[in-house]
């Protein structure tokens, strides 16, 4: 059984339009993967299903890293570039483009998928939900991150709200590091606008947002936390010149 519950819309003008989140109950680990895969029987020990596992997962990244790709009855692995190339003679810069590797689910999972059971439940006071980030500068989304320009941060329940010295929008680099925006252009339940600090031009960061606000009108007690599994990669403004 998979739960869910529906909230209002904020990228749409009507006021009946809502959007569902689930709620997964339980979340498995390798270990709990095989865990489960014994109880429901095989011949193979705990050590036997880790080392095929871990094999698996070298093998398929092996593939991957020499830009082949894979076909399973579980998924399969594809490659996009995004960014924008100057014409023809133009070549891949690591700079300006990005190499995504793309997972799509394959035959088991989509049998599956027809199998899960939906219930619907409500929820007082949802987690906030980052739902796409936009530059400004650039007008992507979910791609690029101007430093030092606007950047769009549409979601649920994401107003920055309370005392607690952690909220706040942050960009998170590819180090750990957070880097907090100062600037905060417009804070509401469904939007903020901030100013991106000047970050490490040609790096991945992600969008962090910590906040105690409540659509209820009251102020958490504890902040939560939501983080956009998006990578965005940091440019800088080019100007032309004259």
């Amino acid at each position: 059984m998979l739960e869910y519950s529906l909230h209002p819309n904020p990228l749409t003008e009507r006021e009946d339009d809502y959007t569902a989140a689930v709620h997964p109950k339980v979340s498995y680990s390798k270990e709990e993967v095989i865990d489960l895969m014994l109880q429901r029987g095989t011949l193979m020990t705990r050590t036997d299903a880790l080392a095929v596992i871990n094999n698996l997962e070298e093998t398929v990244a092996y593939i991957v890293a020499n830009g082949g790709v894979v076909n399973m009855p579980l998924f399969s692995t594809g490659f996009s570039v995004s960014g924008l190339f100057n014409g023809a003679l133009d070549v891949f810069d690591g700079t300006r483009h990005r190499l995504n590797v793309t997972v799509r689910d394959g035959v088991l999972l989509r049998r599956a998928q027809k199998k899960v059971e939906l219930h619907k439940v409500n929820t007082a006071s949802p987690q906030p939900q980052i739902l796409e980030v936009k530059d400004s500068l650039s007008g992507t989304v979910d791609r690029l991150l101007t430093a030092g320009g606007p950047v769009e941060i549409m979601g649920i329940n994401i107003k920055v709200a309370g005392d607690d010295p952690s909220s706040g929008i942050f960009f998170v680099g590819p180090d750990g590091v957070e880097t907090r925006a100062l600037t905060v252009i417009t804070n509401k339940p469904s939007v903020v606008m901030v100013v991106a600090p000047m970050l490490s031009e040609g790096a991945d960061y992600l969008v962090k947002v910590v906040t105690q606000f409540s659509a209820g009108g009251r102020t958490l007690q504890n902040s939560k936390v939501t983080v956009f599994p998006t990578p965005l990669i940091c440019v800088y403004r080019t100007h032309s010149s004259s």
